[in-house]
């Protein structure tokens, strides 16, 4: 390959992204890129290079001189995706892993699509199903006014049954043991700086479906359970908040309706929001769905942009986040035993040069 320009300082400290793919764990993918960056001039170290330690460190005595240290890289992320979700997955390497807390309190933006409907007890599809309700009544129009609660400074609840842990513990366990909360449930406070509602899909115009997993009957008698704790309990907070704890177990077989009451697709609806740290998207497009006098939970759901570090190359400021099937085709060829990283400075085969263009060093 030509040269791309002038050699960087090496061995490479950057933030970069890559676009996570659906269906995938974010450190899994972190991971897989280890035997990659071990082989690349970019990252690779000497026996006296500085991975796997410091300058302090060899102060101390901890590095013997001839010895190999650890080959590992050192990778981070700045912020975690769930596994349904795709887009900008922010990564640094060897001393830049330090900046990249910064991250996990920057401003985010999402593209996420809710199917009306039903709950889950995850709020996304990846979930088993809580309750059915009724969705028929609902239109674009009433979504676009139901938006406008959620916009600015707003508390939420993240999925009580799924996530929600008091002391450690999930809230199921007490639930199990008919243990009261020891204290309330802490809403957590977030900015919703905008919220755009980007089409309304009728039932005949998307293939969503909802999840095929149910809830046991002795899994939804404790969620029901759960529910009557957090009512007792109460919420810190909640007084900011829309929809925060409810999902509607009934006592019907599942909640609420039975799916084919109603008949036919469920609308779904997307929507574009930016959003401060610490904002649970499931918990958002969950609360639309009461908010609507039905249900709803996330099916698609994507990070556009993160910080600096974006789907799309827009303006000087943004780095574009690398596709994760640059670094896929790299790893194919280094599993078969071909060439898949540069032999000399500067002459860079493509992921690396992909990185090079879209870091921040």
């Amino acid at each position: 390959m030509p040269p791309t320009g002038p050699t960087p300082k090496l061995p490479l400290s950057a933030l970069f992204a890559l676009h996570k793919p659906s269906s995938s764990i974010s450190m899994t993918l972190l991971n897989r890129l280890q035997p990659l960056f071990q082989q690349s001039l970019l990252f690779a170290q000497g026996e006296e290079g500085q991975s796997g330690g410091s300058k302090g460190d060899k102060k101390k005595g901890k590095w013997k001189k001839g010895r190999k240290r650890d080959s590992r890289i050192k990778i981070g992320q700045g912020g975690t995706l769930d596994p349904l979700a795709d887009g900008v997955l922010v990564i640094g390497t060897n001393s830049s892993t330090k900046h990249l807390s910064k991250f996990l309190s920057s401003t985010k933006t999402y593209i996420a699509t809710g199917l009306l409907g039903c709950s889950t007890d995850s709020y996304d599809s990846d979930g088993r199903v809580v309750a059915f309700k009724k969705w028929d009544h609902v239109s674009r129009s009433s979504v676009e006014h139901a938006l406008s609660a959620f916009r600015g400074n707003i508390t939420q609840v993240p999925p009580i049954y799924s996530a929600l842990k008091m002391d450690g513990k999930p809230l199921y366990e007490y639930a199990r043991s008919n243990t009261p909360l020891p204290k309330k449930i802490d809403a957590r406070p977030c900015t919703v700086h905008s919220l755009e509602l980007l089409s309304f899909h009728p039932g005949e115009e998307h293939a969503y479906g909802y999840p095929e997993k149910r809830l046991s009957v002795e899994e939804r008698a404790e969620m029901r359970r759960v529910e009557e704790l957090v009512q007792a309990a109460g919420v810190e907070g909640e007084s900011a908040s829309v929809g925060t704890v409810g999902v509607g177990v009934g006592d019907e077989d599942v909640g609420g309706v039975e799916e084919e009451d109603v008949g036919g697709r469920p609308p779904a609806f997307t929507v574009m929001m930016e959003v401060s740290s610490g904002t649970y998207v499931r918990s958002l497009i969950h609360d639309i769905g009461i908010a609507l006098g039905s249900a709803a939970h996330v099916v698609r759901l994507t990070r556009t942009r993160q910080g600096e570090f974006a789907e799309k190359k827009e303006g000087e400021k943004l780095f574009k986040a690398i596709p994760w099937s640059v670094f896929e085709e790299a790893l194919g060829r280094l599993e078969r035993g071909e060439k898949a990283c540069a032999e000399k400075e500067g002459e860079w085969e493509e992921w690396e040069r992909e990185i090079l263009e879209n870091c921040k060093s």
